[in-house]
């Protein structure tokens, strides 16, 4: 298994994840459940009106934290911007109902992976592994 496929299976496994990011001076977090791993690479995505999608444009040195049972995960890196209709195209079929409030609404979903990543899944006492992504 591959180091992001190890952090997919643990996204997967926690099913809700926090994407952390600064809001100027300030840290911010938000529960996050979308990831897809397509072509090695974990995407996520978010809407580009969203306030999170304006913070990854401001400072793209981000965190996400999941919990899984006894263990939680640490996966931080720098965000990477894609604009990939293919892309969406897979979004669209793993998330019809998001993508058609999207479509409906006029929004524009943003999508993005983890570059230069590091990765620490830990009890609460103890390291089990740690990897770069």
């Amino acid at each position: 298994m591959t180091n992001i496929e190890k952090v997919n299976q643990f996204l997967d496994e926690a099913k809700i994840f926090y994407f952390l990011t600064t809001d100027g001076d300030k840290p911010k977090g938000r529960p996050f459940g979308f990831h897809m791993l397509d072509d090695g690479k974990l995407y996520f995505g978010c809407g580009t009106f969203k306030n999170v999608f304006s913070q990854l444009m401001q400072n793209p040195h981000v965190e996400v934290l999941a919990v899984n049972g006894n263990e939680f995960m640490r996966y931080d890196g720098t965000v990477k911007i894609v604009k990939d209709e293919a892309l969406l195209e897979k979004v669209r079929t793993a998330m019809p109902q998001i993508m058609n409030l999207y479509d409906k609404n006029g929004w524009e979903m943003g999508m993005f992976y983890i570059e230069n990543g590091h990765a620490e899944i830990r009890g609460m006492m103890d390291l089990k592994d740690e990897f770069d992504v």
